[in-house]
Order: C-alpha cells, then structure tokens, then sequence
C-alpha cells in the first residue's frame, strides 16, 4: 500500500466524483482510477459506488477513510516536525482572501525577508471557503479570512476588526461630506465584487438589516479593478479600510456610512491538531504585531 493510493482515496472521497480528485491530485483521471482500482485489489473490498459521475463510499469505504485520514495526518506532521530543524531552512505558506493578501500580508512577507532570512514563505490568495479547505487539507499553514468560520477542525484567533467605508470619486457629490446616510444611497449604481466574495456578502447582510437593495451595475474580480471603476466616475462601492492607499488620495473619497456602521473581523485559521512549525509560529508573531497599530490608529476617513 502506498501512500499516494491513501492519498487519492481521499481525494475521491472528499469530491465524490474521479475527475475533481484527479485535478485536485495534478494526476490524470485514468492514473487515479487506476491506483484507487489497485488499493482496492489490496485491502480485498471495494471502496466506493461508481455511480455515472458520482464516487459514494462503500460501507467498507467509509470505514476505510478514517483510518486512512489518521495514516496521512500522521505522516505528514511526522515530515514537517522532521523538516523543523533549527539549522535548516523553513518553509510555510500562508493565504488571505483578495481583499487582505495585497494590502495585510504581501508588505509582512516582503519584511519577513529582512527579518526572517532563513523563512521561505509561499502565499495563496483565493475564497474563504477555498483556503478553510486549503489549511484542513494541510496545503496552507495559516491563512488570515473573514469571519465567520465554522469548521470544527480549525482553531480561529480574531486578528483585526476594521469599519467598511464608502468610496466614491472625486468628483461624486457625496466627495464633499462627512459622512453618508443609507438613505442616501437609493439612487446609486455600485461596483461590487463578484458573489463569491465574502466582502459581497457581507455587505449584502449589511444592507439586508437596513432593508436597502443596492442597484449593482458592475461586478469586478479585483479591489484594483473596481477602484477603475469609481474613479472613472461609474459608481460607487464599500471597501473596507484595509484597502485604503495612500495613491487613493487622487482619485478616491472615503466616507463613513452614518447608521450601524458596517465593519468586518478578520481572523487567523490554522489547523487544530497539525503540528505548527517554527517557521508559521514566528510569522504570526511578526502578524500579530504588525495588525497592533491599525487596531488603534483608525482614525478619520477623508484624505
């Protein structure tokens, strides 16, 4: 038995379906098939239904998968435990969703450098949903998303809580207040992030207490992108104050919304029983500091 075959078996198990664990596996379909065939020769029962696209555990699958999830659990910590040594180089890799891996993370990797020459970081940017899976499955280390999480296998540390503010252009009506009422809003077009976001849900949740539909004219894959938009005068949109740069002075306003101003948690997810490396505790502390003074420094929101 090999430890790959454990590894495809869990593959299938966790997608249900041959062609989503061979992508997942960077293996082709007929490879895998084959292995999970051999797997199956040797522990003498067969471990899933095929059934059209569908792969459903067997009853001998199912008790298979747990003993099987432990084998490469084990392994794995075993290998990174290995790989620890204080005389050698570390390597970690952390995920944050679009709209914290630019604007939070990238400038700490760049002073991890400096700080922490002997740390090779990787970084993953992608969907809360994806990076939960990502640090469960032990392909992330540690990865900064927004709350909430439900998943039992993660351990969630609150990092930074941060108000979403209103952007609109400098030549937008609104550029000359203070602050903006929802009210206010009714006849605005807004650029938004794709429904994916967990920064387009929460706003939606926002304006769903208030009982406001916001008219979405534009969609965008990136915070970069729908900034275009806005300065370019064709709508206006929420961001939230991670997001705000200094280059923003030329072309944006931020401004509060008046009523139960929306803000957003974000916190630190790693994996509860995987062993953490020296390499992930030390980046977290320089994480935990570096986050120190935008708890404390909000202040205004005009330029």
């Amino acid at each position: 038995m090999e430890l790959q075959q454990l590894r495809y078996f869990l593959a299938v198990a966790d997608t249900g379906n041959f062609t989503r664990a061979s992508e997942r596996s960077n293996v082709s379909q007929p490879s895998l098939s084959q292995q999970i065939l051999n797997l199956e020769r040797e522990v003498g029962h067969k471990l899933f239904h095929r059934l059209g696209r569908k792969a459903v555990l067997t009853e001998a699958g199912a008790t298979f998968l747990e003993r099987a999830r432990r084998i490469v659990f084990e392994v794995e910590n075993a290998a990174k435990e290995l790989s620890d040594h204080p005389s050698l180089e570390r390597r970690i890799t952390v995920g944050a969703v679009q709209t914290v891996m630019p604007y939070l993370l990238l400038p700490l990797i760049a002073r991890c450098r400096e700080l922490l020459p002997n740390l090779t970081i990787g970084a993953r940017e992608d969907f809360r949903s994806d990076l939960v899976r990502a640090v469960t499955e032990g392909e992330v280390d540690l990865a900064v998303v927004p709350l909430p999480v439900k998943d039992h296998r993660v351990a969630i540390e609150p990092l930074l809580t941060e108000p979403l503010l209103l952007a609109v252009g400098k030549d937008h009506p609104f550029a000359t207040r203070d602050e903006i009422n929802i009210n206010d809003l009714a006849d605005e077009t807004f650029v938004s992030l794709g429904d994916s976001s967990t920064l387009a849900e929460q706003i939606q949740d926002f304006f769903g207490v208030h009982h406001f539909a916001p008219k979405i004219g534009y969609r965008c894959a990136q915070v970069a992108t729908l900034k275009l938009f806005v300065s370019n005068g064709l709508g206006i949109t929420i961001l939230p104050q991670l997001a705000r740069l200094p280059d923003d002075r030329d072309t944006l306003i931020y401004l509060r919304i008046a009523e139960s101003a929306p803000t957003r948690e974000l916190a630190v997810i790693r994996h509860l029983q995987r062993y953490q490396s020296r390499g992930a505790e030390q980046f977290l502390t320089l994480l935990r500091e570096h986050v120190k003074p935008r708890e404390s420094g909000n202040g205004g929101t005009k330029p």
